[in-house]
């Protein structure tokens, strides 16, 4: 059961206090303080009062939102209407936190609670003594109303309120209370979920569509195990689309070896450094309240790749981490990358490996065991240098055929993955090709699966098929154009609601857009854009700072603008790469680099879970740099796939 304590409402009414304490009592898991049995008491008798005037009804207390981590302290069902209801005890205002809070539980449950999807939900929050406030009803176009204010003596007369939109419609309890609950969290939830002992079924999605996370999970843990038994070193190549849980994959199974064995000293190992970054300081911030060490276990359980790269530089021994995870191990360096570095920042005049030929021969080092787990994304390069997939099999071919490797058989079908059909024969010959080692679904954008669909499709000019996809997430997924800044970031910050995270992202090389007062040069503080409130200038909701691809790939927000830069344009037949160099444009013609920058765009255009906004400029006749040729064509284009142009009368229908 979701919740601590279940019962209708006439039953809640008469059953003594002490009785309905004790069964919460029995299922609250922790140890139970005083501050939490009187909240609990006091709330009982509110509730008591409050609620005895209504007939018909039914009453949870503590229904658990596993996304968030938390349980809101009571859902209340009378007829069609689902009550969100958030205690303050005493609480003398109605602080704009605890609305966000009663806001993010019934968004929530409107998401991702399938009882839930079509209902209509009213979140109140109750500052017990505030004083009491005018409301007004004002409903959302799906049935999700605006958050109200009570305190502990007018409750009934908020709910009598919102009654008079009720219908005769019943919604059962026990039906609503039991169905499917598909939660979507952010990389930053899911680590804090994780990290606080949930587990992957209860915070990832389990749709049979979709090959599930506890699925990979299993079968990457069956390698751990298979290998430790026997002593082999192994490497599993978990691959996915953009969007479809493979860092959270990772991260669950560094999580999980954490517990099965500490000896194994599973870590998480990421090149991406803002990712990094926000994990470790939303770790930190989670716990710090509760634990001491957390900045140091963080550190432990999330770690840059560089530093344990340069760490293994410096000494031959085993490392002592016996299971790690390489998340974006696409993103690792080549031979020429890696031997270049080497020498001018390490001195290393004579290394001359790859990066993954280096990091295998790291763990190579153990004389028992070990198990490599790499984390790969198809089409995701967006740095010179960065080797991709192929890399690593080269490496495994030309130095370590002793260790067992498991696979996609996807690997060995798209070229995105494996260019060389040698190597895709050689590692069919010599590899393990598991299914369960790939995530075919993208689920960053609970509201359309098939974005990621069609932002490739947009990229590489199949027309026919980005119309077809266009028509079928506009449904559900929010996506305009719109060559006015303004109204841009107004729509952004009115679709959002409760703490949902808005933010603008743009092309690290899109230098020209400095005249538009967006400077993608400026460096930005990722800790505080993606987890700072609405009070920081720093944080994403200021619509200040830029994120680039660079700041934001691996993560993602609710909202997101992406603003179209004079770097990658179309000229009404194909795509046209340049970058900016002193004064003027210069085309990019290396195939390579176009690649780079054409997986820069598709990064930024797969990072918004529920809409998007692209704002692309018009140019300016006077400066050469912001010739209306650099957007007129995209802004055509765009329109061309049947996406609307946002006017000033588009934003949210209350």
């Amino acid at each position: 059961m979701r919740a601590y304590y279940s019962d209708s409402m006439n039953d809640f009414i008469k059953i003594d206090s002490n009785t309905i304490l004790g069964q919460l009592a029995q299922k609250h898991s922790h140890a139970l303080e005083d501050l939490q049995k009187n909240a609990w008491l006091k709330q009982i008798d509110i509730l008591k009062q409050q609620l005895h005037v209504f007939k018909n009804g039914h009453l949870f207390f503590e229904f658990s939102i596993p996304r968030m981590g938390k349980r809101v302290d009571n859902v209340l069902i009378i007829n069609d209407l689902i009550f969100v209801l958030e205690f303050k005890i005493g609480d003398t205002s109605y602080s704009k936190h605890g609305i966000e809070q009663v806001m993010d539980y019934a968004l929530d449950l409107k998401n991702f609670h399938e009882g839930s999807h079509k209902a209509k939900l009213i979140p109140i929050l109750i500052s017990t003594r505030a004083p009491a406030k005018e409301n007004t009803l004002m409903s959302y176009q799906d049935s999700l109303f605006a958050p109200l204010v009570a305190n502990e003596n007018n409750l009934s007369e908020i709910i009598s309120l919102c009654l008079e939109s009720s219908s005769d419609e019943l919604i059962d309890p026990t039906n609503w209370a039991h169905s499917i609950y598909k939660p979507t969290p952010t990389i930053i939830e899911a680590a804090q979920a994780l990290y606080r002992g949930h587990n992957v079924q209860e915070i990832s999605r389990s749709d049979s569509e979709t090959i599930n996370l506890s699925r990979t999970t299993d079968c990457i843990n069956e390698i751990i195990e298979y290998s430790k038994t026997h002593h082999k070193k192994s490497i599993c190549f978990v691959t996915g689309v953009p969007g479809a849980g493979k860092t959270l994959a990772g991260l669950n199974i560094a999580n999980e070896r954490m517990k099965a064995d500490e000896d194994e000293h599973a870590v998480f190992l990421s090149g991406n450094g803002p990712l990094v970054s926000v994990l470790r300081e939303a770790l930190i911030r989670d716990a710090v309240l509760t634990k001491k060490g957390a900045s140091i276990k963080a550190c432990a359980f999330i770690q840059n790749i560089h530093h344990f790269r340069d760490d293994n530089l410096i000494s031959e021994k085993a490392p002592i981490e016996k299971v790690v995870v390489f998340d974006e191990a696409q993103r690792a360096w080549s031979r020429e990358q890696a031997s270049s570095f080497m020498k001018r920042k390490k001195g290393k005049d004579d290394f001359d490996m790859s990066e993954p030929e280096f990091l295998i021969d790291v763990m190579n080092r153990h004389e028992d065991w070990c198990t490599i787990i790499c984390l790969i994304g198809g089409g995701q390069e967006i740095n010179t240098g960065e080797a991709g997939l192929q890399e690593w099999i080269e490496s495994l071919k030309n130095h370590f055929t002793d260790w067992d490797i498991y696979y996609s058989s996807l690997i060995s079908e798209n070229k995105s993955y494996i260019s060389s059909n040698d190597l895709k024969i050689w590692l069919s010959e010599n590899g393990n090709a598991k299914d369960d080692l790939h995530l075919s679904v993208s689920v960053r954008s609970f509201r359309s699966e098939k974005l990621s669909d069609f932002i490739h499709a947009v990229l590489e000019l199949d027309i026919d098929e980005a119309k077809e996809l266009h028509a079928e997430i506009k449904v559900d997924y929010p996506l305009f154009i719109t060559r006015d800044f303004n109204h841009a970031k107004q729509w952004l910050i009115d679709q959002a609601r409760g703490s949902e995270r808005f933010g603008l992202v743009a092309s690290s090389g899109a230098r020209r857009l400095r005249p538009y007062g967006i400077d993608v040069k400026n460096e930005i503080a990722v800790e505080y854009w993606f987890l700072n409130d609405k009070d920081d200038v720093r944080s994403s909701y200021f619509l200040e700072d830029i994120a680039t691809e660079f700041d934001i790939q691996g993560l993602e927000i609710d909202w997101a603008c992406m603003v179209w830069g004079e770097n990658f344009y179309f000229d009404g037949n194909t795509w046209v790469y340049q970058s900016f160099k002193g004064t003027k444009f210069q085309n990019i013609n290396s195939e390579a680099n176009q690649n780079y920058l054409k997986n820069s765009y598709r990064v930024l255009l797969t990072r918004a879970r529920q809409g998007m906004i692209i704002y692309i400029p018009k140019g300016d006749v006077i400066d050469q740099t912001r010739a209306g040729k650099y957007y007129d064509g995209t802004y055509q284009y765009m329109k061309s796939l049947g996406i609307s142009e946002l006017n000033s009368n588009i934003f949210r229908e209350n």
